[in-house]
């Protein structure tokens, strides 16, 4: 029997807890960097499989490492656990989660076969906080090989294009008093509207990949009291964190513009969200790719693959990585982000999506292992970067 049917045999085995885990997350979502439940009951499935589990990596209470084998070939899968604040999982963290549960547990009794060392990546705080980005500050990606996951969507896209990002809240402070009284007031409200039409003005002058998104995220009280206080929060995106942050110098002017106006003082801070650009490497591309034809998907040319942030991307910039999409059949309206996508991930689209995504990854990792000429290069790379950091292959990440 070949290692493709028998690693195809392994996740029908597993595919009932494994869909059982996704719907319990789903059922019971967490928001970022407090996914305990979640981490939790990930861990114990792979930890009654025999994988080794490393938990509260990188000072993160939730983030994990599961491994298991011990080759010098190191794949590892990534899965999300965090939900959408009100939505819940409106971007199916709890299907990404089920499918790279699922990969790494069909590969498990066949680490030795193929000369590798398996793990899977518990990974917090994608929608705010970025925590890969964290684990990457760590160290804990530089010794892998390559990185994987897949996510779901309203496309089957093997290479999507992702583009960088990072956040800020700009606070605004006046004078409070009564709206029949204004006149020694200073309403931090209307630096809001001022900041806002600014932007809306500059959008123009903007090249067309790039947004900007804000909300007033403290607007003040009742009507009848002028604000002394507000807050706004911004992202922008662009196809490069350096182009991120050259369009804030304007952005930022707007939001100066909004003080000045209306006699407020401002202050800025950058939140810790941060989303690089996504770097897909081609040969696990070419991969994937025949591997999910084979299990039925198909890609078509979409003329328009932009989505939106990932921090998936950091991992990108660290080690080779592959971030597919694949679709759950819903109406376009229902697109991530929304409570429909939600119940749909939670649902039989949903649990398509997980054994797609499983056996997809699985079988791309096991190509992986055994096509020579990319195990090499893989182990080449590694090796060099190791070296670059002054570690020896065998060093292993500081936890």
């Amino acid at each position: 029997m070949s290692i493709d049917t028998r690693v195809g045999e392994e996740l029908r085995l597993r595919l009932d807890s494994v869909l059982d885990l996704s719907h319990r997350m789903s059922e019971d979502p967490e928001l970022a960097f407090d996914e305990h439940r979640a981490s939790a009951r990930i861990r114990q499935l792979l930890e009654e499989r025999g994988f080794a589990i490393e938990a509260g990596v990188a000072d993160l209470p939730t983030a994990f490492i599961a491994s298991i084998g011990s080759g010098d070939l190191v794949l590892a899968v990534c899965a999300e656990m965090d939900a959408l604040p009100e939505i819940g999982h409106g971007c199916g963290h709890n299907a990404i989660a089920g499918a790279g549960v699922g990969a790494v547990l069909a590969l498990a009794p066949f680490v030795n076969d193929l000369d590798i060392t398996l793990r899977l990546y518990g990974t917090p705080a994608e929608e705010s906080g970025t925590g890969k980005e964290i684990m990457v500050n760590h160290g804990l990606f530089d010794d892998v090989s390559a990185a994987i996951m897949v996510h779901p969507s309203l496309k089957d896209v093997v290479t999507p294009e992702f583009r960088a990002s990072r956040s800020w809240r700009v606070g605004y402070t006046g004078v409070g008093g009564h709206a029949s009284r204004p006149w020694n007031a200073r309403n931090a409200a209307d630096a809001t509207v001022v900041a806002q039409v600014g932007i809306g003005l500059l959008r123009q002058q903007l090249e067309d990949r790039i947004r900007v998104h804000h909300v007033v995220s403290a607007p003040g009280g009742a009507v009848n009291v002028i604000a002394d206080r507000t807050a706004v929060e911004c992202m922008i995106r662009a196809d490069t964190i350096d182009q991120v942050d050259e369009v804030w110098t304007r952005v930022q002017a707007c939001f100066e513009a909004g003080a000045v106006a209306s006699g407020t003082t401002m202050e800025v801070q950058q939140l810790p969200s941060l989303y690089r650009e996504f770097d897909h490497d081609h040969h696990l591309a070419e991969l994937f790719r025949v591997r999910a034809e084979q299990i039925g998907r198909t890609f078509p040319n979409y003329d328009d693959n932009l989505f939106g942030s990932t921090d998936m991307g950091n991992v990108s910039q660290v080690v080779p990585a592959l971030h597919p999409m694949l679709s759950l059949a819903l109406p376009s309206g229902d697109g991530t982000h929304t409570a429909a996508f939600a119940a749909a991930a939670a649902g039989p689209e949903g649990d398509r999506f997980v054994a797609d995504g499983a056996l997809g990854m699985a079988l791309t990792l096991v190509d992986v292992a055994q096509t020579t000429s990319v195990r090499q290069r893989l182990q080449q790379e590694r090796e060099q970067r190791l070296r670059s950091a002054g570690r020896s292959a065998h060093e292993r990440s500081p936890r």
